[in-house]
């Protein structure tokens, strides 16, 4: 049988009158623009310019009493901690404040948590160490905003804390010296939807600007903002926060620096990964470095991708790559074999569920948010995937569109220890006891909000268009578009009624197709779709990106499928 194909979610062709506006851009360019809500001159131009949008940092509530004290802290020789989070966006978010405040004086060491031995975010014992070790102030990154009684603790114990997150707040802040966090309602600065290294990047902002001003020492900061721009594409990226405004532009800006990256250990990282430089993009970010970054957190220790970033020694640097690419290797053996061992665990009633749970004791730490995302991605449905430990049991979650999982966790936090995240993904700690009664609830909230729901992926596509309207001219069009990510998705084109010629498996899993609509012939390759191979009909129906791909030395277009049916199908 032929594959399932996705729920087609068309955009309606603009009108001539719209194309008119833009007589320098292709009409397909406009269609996508206007599909994002760009209907004027003066919008397009800050989209494909977008480093107007780059906001003032000392609009965010917080920063200038931060600023104040951290430059009351190096002017003393107060001893500053820098307290950061596992994944790639707290790793860079460490490397990237702690860089800043050593070039500005201080005397600052980063702490980043060991996920196992520790958990996420703040916790009392490394609180007191950094206490006992002679810390004054304690600035968290990417973590903080949740963690109440961490921070009331460490205020107690006499350490001046300093919360800059970007996770959504609960009803009540930390009662923090500062709390630096867009998403607080105090907080009026436009972009609300910056990462944890984002946050981190703007108070490094200030500071160097501050700095400018009056300087902490005789000579200049041997740092600039530009040179930061490097880690903050990385942590960007990697988190899922979307591609728009503020961030799109820090992002597009910080690639073009990852090109030319001066870091020994992001050099490294990039050879190790096999990806060229010349033509990274936010895609080999998300799908190729992120992950290498990501692995030191989830069997290791964070530490390891942080020492990458930050190590100036080329013999070090590539020592670190090897060690994360071993250990990201080990990371996909993992991930797959537990990942089908929970889809044969969900299989049998995925269909019927509105939300899917497992819970075992081998399943890492690390890896149950990977566990998780396979399932939603296969299934469509929210995804529960637990660590089962001796008194309390770790979890990740993953959502679809349809389904908000924090504000569901929310629902559930009598029964919780804690809790955080995102919409579309988020994690927590339970005690075993209230296991059971977690899962059910979270089964009861999920069959209340989707009962009604029909739960089929949907691929929002751009533009109908002919085969024949599909050009380089185009491409160089989407090139202004980039970077291409989370809240601002690469555009899908469909075709109709178009012929295959030609059908042939290629790897293991992928379909490579020659396709012709009149005068119009392309080559087309679906990725994970054999399937399809043998139930092909004449002709089909193609939702597909355009690529440029480099082979011996030519660069062709060819179409990305991302999905197809039969052209008579609905």
């Amino acid at each position: 049988m032929p594959p399932k194909s996705k729920r087609w979610q068309v955009a309606p062709r603009v009108s001539s009158l719209i194309v008119a506006r833009f007589p320098e851009l292709h009409p397909l360019i406009v269609q996508i623009l206007y599909n994002r809500g760009i209907t004027t001159l003066e919008q397009a131009q800050a989209f494909l310019a977008p480093d107007a949008l780059i906001g003032n940092p000392f609009h965010l509530h917080g920063v200038n009493e931060t600023v104040d004290r951290l430059r009351r802290a190096i002017r003393a020789g107060e001893s500053i901690a820098v307290y950061g989070d596992f994944d790639a966006d707290g790793v860079t978010a460490t490397a990237l404040l702690v860089q800043v405040l050593q070039a500005l004086g201080a005397k600052v060491k980063p702490y980043i948590p060991h996920r196992i031995d520790e958990g996420y975010g703040l916790n009392l014992e490394a609180l007191q160490q950094l206490k006992e070790q002679g810390t004054r102030v304690v600035i968290t990154v990417d973590c903080g905003v949740r963690s109440l009684d961490e921070v009331a603790f460490g205020t107690r114990i006499g350490l001046d804390m300093i919360v800059t997150d970007h996770h959504a707040p609960s009803e009540q802040l930390p009662d923090a010296f500062a709390v630096i966090n867009p998403k607080q309602p105090a907080c009026k600065y436009p972009t609300k939807d910056l990462s944890g290294v984002g946050v981190a990047f703007k108070l490094a902002q200030a500071l160097l600007r501050v700095n400018s001003q009056v300087p902490m020492r005789a000579e200049p900061a041997a740092i600039s903002e530009d040179a930061l721009l490097d880690l903050v594409a990385l942590g960007t990226v990697a988190d899922l926060v979307p591609l728009a405004g503020e961030n799109r532009a820090l992002v597009k800006r910080g690639i073009a620096r990852l090109r030319q990256s001066e870091r020994p250990g992001i050099q490294a990282l990039i050879r190790s990964a096999a990806v060229r430089p010349e033509t990274l993009e936010a895609g080999n970010i998300g799908f190729t470095l992120a992950p290498r970054l990501n692995a030191a957190g989830r069997l290791e220790h964070a530490l390891m991708a942080y020492d990458l970033l930050t190590t100036i020694y080329p013999g070090e640097a590539e020592a670190l790559a090897q060690k994360l690419e071993e250990t990201n290797r080990e990371r996909q053996r993992l991930t797959t074999e537990l990942s089908q061992r929970a889809r044969d665990h969900v299989a049998p009633a995925a269909v019927a569920a509105c939300l899917l749970f497992v819970a075992a004791p081998d399943f890492p730490e690390g890896i149950v948010g990977l566990i998780a995302s396979r399932l939603t991605e296969e299934f469509y449905r929210p995804a529960v995937a637990v660590h089962q430990g001796e008194e309390e049991s770790r979890g990740s979650a993953r959502s679809i569109a349809e389904f908000n999982i924090v504000a569901a966790l929310d629902e559930c936090r009598d029964l919780l220890v804690r809790h955080g995240g995102h919409a579309a993904a988020a994690g927590f700690t339970v005690r075993n006891e209230n296991l059971g009664a977690l899962e059910t609830r979270l089964r009861e909230i999920a069959t209340r909000e989707l009962a009604a729901a029909e739960l089929v992926p949907t691929l929002n596509v751009d533009v109908e268009a002919s085969l024949r309207e599909i050009n380089w001219d185009l491409h160089k069009g989407l090139e202004r578009l980039t970077p291409f990510g989370y809240g601002n998705r690469e555009p899908v084109f469909v075709s109709r009624n178009v012929l295959v010629r030609e059908a042939r498996i290629v790897g293991n899993d992928h379909l490579r197709l020659l396709v012709n609509e009149g005068q119009a012939t392309w080559e087309a390759i679906a990725f994970r779709q054999a399937a399809w191979f043998g139930n092909l009909p004449q002709r089909i129906d193609l939702a597909y990106q355009l690529d440029a791909r480099t082979w011996n030395g030519e660069t062709r277009l060819q179409l990305n499928v991302k999905d197809l049916k039969p052209a008579d199908e609905p």
